[in-house]
């Protein structure tokens, strides 16, 4: 789950001292969990869990692996169509919605408070994803840990889908200082700084529902779409495909979303 959507320009000194490098585990509560359950379409949303169900090969039983849930919006559908699902997420207001979205449909789904880095399984799901932009959140080596996280959770021959708008061959091109969207009653405002020596955008959000605003900041890493290929390779995976979207157009630069799907190589530790 992803705040980030716009680009930044500007600035070329690092990041302020002062800047968590952890803000994710206090930014998805309050407001922006309200502005993020409305903003997504249902539409959108039934999308993806189609893509998802089909290149993952999600066959009824499956015991599959959200890893950045949020508010389960990907994981409480794929329970509805069989699959025994678990979403893993940092936020546990997060996870307190998802586990109500799970009640209301009248399914099980093993929601874990669990950090990229620190996934507690090995070996123990026939399929995983990273969906809804979530890559990017912690500094390089540390997103290689991660990555490595994942491959170690998934059995071999175990299927993976990402999706990441941060790409550099995405965002790099579309680079702003300042966009305001209105959606579902709100008014989200993101105000960018990219940092080219450490290769990240710096976005102060501010986030306004009638007289409620919330404004916080937040750090994301750039990544290229070899730097990405790479940590999923050495994580034990074979990428397999490489797509501008869900629907299966070609990614290019410019092009808004990356997606990559891989399978966990047999006898990759």
């Amino acid at each position: 789950m992803n705040p980030a959507g716009g680009g930044a320009t500007g600035g070329g000194a690092p990041p302020s001292d002062r800047l968590d490098r952890e803000w994710y585990r206090t930014f998805f509560d309050g407001l922006a969990l309200d502005f993020w359950e409305a903003a997504v379409p249902p539409e959108q949303t039934l999308r993806e869990v189609d893509f998802l169900e089909r290149a993952l090969r999600i066959a009824p039983g499956a015991r599959v692996l959200d890893v950045a849930c949020g508010l389960g919006r990907h994981a409480v559908p794929l329970a509805q169509r069989g699959a025994r699902m678990t979403g893993a997420d940092q936020s546990l207001p997060a996870l307190d919605r998802a586990a109500a979205a799970a009640r209301a449909a009248g399914v099980a789904v093993e929601w874990a408070h669990a950090d990229l880095r620190a996934l507690p399984w090995e070996a123990a799901f026939d399929a995983g994803y990273c969906f809804g932009n979530s890559l990017g959140y912690i500094e390089p080596k540390e997103t290689s840990a991660g990555m490595a996280a994942i491959g170690r959770a998934l059995r071999p021959g175990a299927r993976l889908a990402l999706d990441t708008g941060m790409a550099a061959e995405s965002i790099l091109p579309r680079l702003q200082e300042r966009e305001v969207n209105e959606t579902a009653g709100f008014t989200f405002i993101e105000e960018n700084r990219y940092h080219p020596r450490e290769g990240c955008i710096e976005t102060t959000y501010t986030i306004t529902r009638g007289a409620d605003t919330m404004t916080r900041t937040g750090l994301q890493y750039v990544f290229t779409l070899r730097e990405i290929a790479d940590a999923v390779e050495a994580a034990g995976f074979s990428v397999d495909s490489i797509e501008g979207g869900i629907d299966g157009s070609p990614f290019a630069i410019g092009v808004p979303l990356l997606v990559l799907c891989a399978t966990r190589r047999e006898g990759s530790r």
